[in-house]
């Protein structure tokens, strides 16, 4: 066992962070790129259990059976600090928060680690923050930034860091990960990772959940569904309604529960109103409820058209005559079919389309009904 098993796929960047670790001064600042299911978060945790890992022989660090590998695994060691926002921004509070965290010296270990998993989600003043800590970061402080690409990423920032370019792992090695990790069936296992197209996090829910894969293949259908108008405006409707009522579910207990918490904490009466005192913080903590809840959506509705986008990419595939497996490979008789009455160029018009409403979604304040309303009709 060793920290680097769950990285499956990925031999070029685990030769490349054990080199790291073993370094007796390694790179002060590292950028983990790659799609999302690549295992970016995943990787820099790792690194940071190698940094720290108790073994006195370089080559053997991360070994996964140490004190300090275990604790950075469960998130609970003193000298590796990690944010992940689940808002649609980490706030400048926080990047200042990370540069103070970052002055500290090891308390236990070599390194003082710090995991930003989101750092395409700062905005320019936020990432000018953690700039200076970057450029002239204390002597036993490591920075780990996580992003889907180089080009999240500010030049200023990203110049001075050691680059990891992950890829997205074969489906084979996925699917053997969930068998090996989590104890799923082969077969299930093979068919979660393919529907995935290759997303970890995703082959496991879609494994282990079978709400998710019934939810998926009603999202992988909507096409067979546009036939007219009344059946777009459905479509559309549908999946909002699928993807809010997905986000409450997930939020919902969560968010009680918090809201419990931080009552108890400040000693706030049960019942009735209120002292001003206390309506601060409770109003603080509904705003951030209410973002992380954005962002969830947002997510939710980016993976719902990645797999709307796989079902055209199985009909380009068959249009083309290619010879490779497809996503949805149980939908092969519909996929024929629908291919059958199209060209590749409408096709690619389509997934464009699709593309088109993401980059939206993300970087807009569309009302998703109607971008994806626009969105159903181009697709007729």
């Amino acid at each position: 066992m060793s920290v680097w098993d769950d990285l499956q796929g990925q031999d070029p960047v685990v030769a490349q962070l054990r080199r790291g670790a073993a370094d007796a001064r390694p790179n002060h600042a590292w950028l983990f790129t790659g799609p999302p299911g690549s295992g970016r978060s995943n990787a820099a945790r790792a690194f940071a259990a190698a940094l720290v890992c108790e073994q006195q022989d370089p080559e053997l660090r991360g070994c996964g059976e140490c004190k300090s590998c275990r604790t950075v695994l469960a998130g609970s060691h003193a000298d590796v600090a990690s944010v992940t926002t689940e808002k649609v921004t980490i706030s400048i509070d926080e990047a200042r928060e990370l540069v103070r965290k970052a002055q500290d010296k090891p308390s236990t270990g070599r390194w003082r680690v710090i995991i930003v998993e989101d750092a395409d989600r700062m905005q320019e003043r936020s990432t000018n923050v953690l700039l200076k800590a970057i450029e002239e970061p204390p002597p036993r402080t490591i920075w780990l930034l996580c992003a889907p690409s180089p080009g999240d990423v500010l030049v200023t920032i990203r110049s001075r860091c050691r680059p990891v370019g992950l890829r997205l792992p074969p489906v084979e090695d996925v699917a053997e990960l969930l068998i090996r990790r989590d104890a799923i069936d082969p077969e299930v296992a093979l068919n979660a990772a393919r529907a995935a197209q290759s997303h970890i996090g995703v082959a496991k829910r879609l494994a282990t959940d079978e709400g998710a894969r019934q939810r998926r293949e009603s999202i992988v259908r909507l096409p067979l569904s546009l036939w007219n108008v009344s059946g777009a405006m459905k479509a559309a409707a549908d999946l909002v309604a699928l993807a809010e009522a997905e986000a409450a579910s997930s939020f919902e207990q969560r968010d009680a529960a918090e809201k419990e918490a931080l009552l108890a904490s400040l000693g706030a009466p049960a019942t009735g109103t209120l002292p001003p005192a206390l309506r601060s913080q409770v109003k603080r903590l509904e705003e951030d409820q209410v973002r992380r809840a954005k962002r969830s959506k947002n997510d939710y509705f980016d993976r719902a058209l990645t797999d709307l986008l796989s079902f055209y990419r199985d009909v380009l595939m068959i249009q083309l005559g290619g010879s490779g497996p497809l996503v949805n490979e149980g939908l092969r008789r519909e996929l024929d079919e629908f291919a059958a009455y199209g060209s590749p160029e409408q096709t690619l018009m389509r997934m464009e389309e699709i593309n088109t409403v993401r980059r939206r979604l993300v970087t807009t304040n569309v009302a998703p009904l109607l971008a994806i309303e626009a969105m159903a009709l181009s697709l007729l």
